[in-house]
């Protein structure tokens, strides 16, 4: 197991402008062992012949045909709006000023 020192997690802490109470401290030191042991046995399997992946299961999207359908025309669109203008939908500038 690997071993790491109070003064290499402080020094690690500071470098990372971490602040960690003493009890935090007491914890990382043999936490950040166990998680490099971990990361040497991953690095041990992962070899060139074993690809990277990003999740374990292969996605795909789900998607569906794009049909066209009934379609509302410009007049119709526009019908129930309280105000229009020139083909468009009209609404009151929210920033304070008309563009």
């Amino acid at each position: 197991m690997s071993d790491f020192s109070r003064e290499q997690v402080e020094h690690l802490a500071g470098l990372s402008r971490i602040a960690l109470t003493s009890d935090e401290i007491d914890h990382l030191v043999s936490e950040l062992g166990s998680i490099v042991d971990n990361v040497a046995k991953v690095s041990e399997v992962a070899t060139a012949d074993v690809p990277a992946t990003s999740h374990p299961i292969p996605l795909q999207n789900v998607t569906r045909p794009d049909v066209v359908g009934e379609l509302l025309t410009q007049e119709q669109a526009l019908a129930g709006a309280p105000d229009a203008a020139e083909g468009r939908f009209r609404v009151s500038a929210i920033l304070g000023e008309e563009q």
